[in-house]
């Protein structure tokens, strides 16, 4: 397994995995960049303006994980960079390997 995915502090809460995040918004894409410090780093084309970057965020953290949408929370930090994400329906470790596999390439 990647040693970046390995340092990602990734938790599992009441049958959820809650994954800190810091977002760079106005990106030229969408992408993960890495893991700094236990969070993941996520570049997001969508400016900081009415949520777009929120929604782009849980709609590109949806894709990598292979879950819906509907399924990714952003549970804290609406309003800031630094966000803690809680994903329904997905164990550790596929998330690990998910975003091992991106976070590669």
């Amino acid at each position: 397994m990647s040693e970046e995915a390995t340092r990602l502090a990734i938790q599992e809460k009441d049958g959820c995995l809650i994954i800190p995040v810091r977002v760079v918004p106005r990106a030229k894409k969408n992408e993960m960049v890495g893991v700094e410090g236990g969070v993941l780093r996520v570049r997001i084309a969508a400016p900081p303006v009415k949520g777009k970057a929120n929604e782009a965020l849980v709609e590109s953290l949806a894709q990598a994980l292979g879950v819906r949408k509907r399924q990714v929370e952003i549970v804290r930090g609406q309003r800031a960079r630094d966000k803690i994400i809680r994903v329904r329906g997905l164990s550790e470790k596929e998330a690990r390997k998910s975003l091992r596999n991106l976070i590669a390439s």
